[in-house]
């Protein structure tokens, strides 16, 4: 990954993982925008939507992801996709967010959280993508220290997290999200800890 110009750096990770403090801290370190839940603002703006739409996405509301995950599962069942009011918003909303990651990248350097960035990416040349993941143990005691839940519930709340990461990577990309060819790097976490896996992360860049 060349510095001297626009790169970008996408992470994608596993819930309970601490990728998203992973990648804010690379985008401080190197100076650089960070891409993440910001980017549903401009899609809403990019498809004119409204804005209780979007705050249902922001807030990551139940029912909207329970019907995300019914429409996944169904499409993995009858493995046959019909266009629908809903699965035609959820594909604009995607290659409107798609469109804004490139627009981005084309103007300056950044870190892209999640998005399916590293498809997005795939073909560029100044890249550097990332997967985060460790032990579900690990995680679990990372969700029941941040959110105060029980172990079950941590248990719960990581396999819906990356159930809906995974199917939603299938559906828009037709690639597999825990496939390691997709990326230039995975990363245990667990191994390092987030502040060991960002200097890393760090001398990686720097000795390239």
């Amino acid at each position: 990954m060349n510095q001297n110009e626009h790169f970008v750096i996408t992470i994608n990770r596993q819930f309970g993982t601490g990728g998203h403090e992973v990648g804010a801290e690379i985008a401080k370190r190197l100076g650089v925008k960070l891409l993440d839940k910001q980017l549903l603002t401009a899609v809403a703006k990019e498809l004119s939507a409204d804005d209780t739409a979007i705050q249902r996405l922001q807030l990551r509301n139940p029912s909207w992801w329970d019907d995300f995950t019914q429409f996944y599962r169904h499409y993995m069942a009858e493995n046959e996709y019909h266009i629908s009011d809903r699965d035609s918003l959820s594909r604009q909303f995607f290659d409107a967010q798609a469109a804004i990651i490139r627009r981005i990248a084309e103007q300056e350097s950044c870190v892209i959280i999640g998005r399916c960035a590293f498809d997005i990416f795939k073909d560029y040349k100044n890249a550097l993508k990332i997967f985060i993941h460790s032990r579900m143990e690990t995680r679990i005691r990372r969700i029941v220290q941040r959110y105060g839940v029980s172990e079950s519930d941590a248990k719960l709340m990581i396999v819906d997290n990356d159930y809906t990461r995974e199917l939603y990577t299938k559906t828009f990309t037709g690639s597999e999200w825990y496939d390691a060819r997709n990326y230039d790097l995975c990363l245990d976490v667990g191994k390092f800890g987030v502040n060991g896996a960002v200097d890393y992360i760090m001398k990686l860049i720097s000795d390239e």
